[in-house]
């Protein structure tokens, strides 16, 4: 297997803050702080003590370098960290073992965003979020703080372009949805297979032409009000937990549709004597015949109620 490169490894948080945020995290292993031969007082003392007793080595580069490893020649303050970020791995490493529905974004150029489609998608279980180097924002301070922290352990699969790594999971196996406000078929409906990939585009141009063409199907989120769209991060909240909801997150492990239930948990709208228990699941004995409907002689709404004899349970 050819060497990792180190930006597949580590998550390069800049900043005097940021840097001494990472060093005073146990629960983060630094690789290296570089500071710049610049950098002198009381600022640089505190971090180079805080690495001292962490353990980690700090390397003194030119300010020059500094800016051109940090990305951002603003804001890095003649300082970086690398901070390994465990699950974080390139694309086609992880093709053999990757689990589960696989988000990929493609032209989402606003940290904030990013940062919290990380933090989401990892909360619901997401088997992989596929980062591209160029064309979506870097992964950055801002997106780490974005994530709440959640980007340091997160699944993240890095590639160069959004489709690039669209055509390996392609070539993987995997079927790939496009989110489009446009689209005739709705999330909540249908089956998706367990190797699904679903591309949110960026925040104007949606999904760029080149990934496009490498779209199996479209699927959006229905819109009532006059409302055209969501924000980015708020339809990846909606999609990731949609596939919760079908069983496909952290306490699941298929991507059903929305009538395939099993004796104790519903992952649609249905029917039956079972009783809801207020968080998106029946339990019960009601019987999912194929096609999103339990038999019995209760009724479910699709608003999350159970109306006839079927009593729901709040929380």
């Amino acid at each position: 297997m050819p060497e990792i490169s180190p930006k597949d490894r580590f998550v390069t948080v800049y900043g005097r803050k940021p840097v001494l945020e990472a060093l005073a995290d146990t629960a983060l292993t630094v690789d290296k702080v570089i500071l710049a031969d610049s950098a002198r007082g009381a600022a640089a003392a505190e971090i180079l003590r805080a690495a001292e007793s962490r353990g980690v080595p700090v390397r003194r580069a030119s300010a020059h370098r500094v800016k051109v490893l940090a990305g951002n020649g603003k804001q890095d303050q003649g300082v970086l960290a690398d901070v390994v970020a465990p699950r974080m791995r390139p694309v086609g490493a992880a093709l053999s073992d990757l689990a589960g529905a696989v988000v990929v974004l493609d032209g989402i150029t606003t940290p904030a965003n990013v940062g919290m489609i990380i933090r989401t998608a990892v909360a619901a279980g997401v088997g992989g979020i596929v980062l591209p180097r160029r064309g979506v924002a870097s992964l950055d301070p801002l997106v780490v703080k974005a994530s709440a922290g959640v980007a340091f352990r997160a699944p993240l699969l890095r590639c160069a372009t959004a489709s690039e790594g669209v055509a390996e999971l392609r070539s993987a196996g995997y079927r790939v949805f496009g989110l489009d406000g446009r689209a005739e078929r709705s999330v909540f409906d249908g089956a998706f297979p367990a190797r699904s990939a679903f591309v949110l585009g960026g925040e104007t141009a949606g999904v760029g032409a080149d990934v496009r063409g490498l779209v199996h199907e479209w699927v959006r989120i229905p819109m009532a009000g006059g409302v055209e769209s969501l924000n980015v991060a708020s339809a990846a909240a909606v999609l990731c937990f949609e596939l919760v909801r079908r069983g496909a997150g952290p306490e699941g492990g298929r991507t059903g549709g929305p009538g395939r239930a099993g004796d104790a948990r519903r992952t649609g709208r249905g029917s039956g004597t079972s009783r809801d228990g207020g968080a998106g699941r029946i339990t019960g004995t009601g019987r999912d015949d194929g096609a999103g409907r339990v038999s019995g002689t209760g009724r479910d709404d699709g608003a999350g109620r159970v109306s006839g004899t079927a009593r729901r349970k709040g929380r």
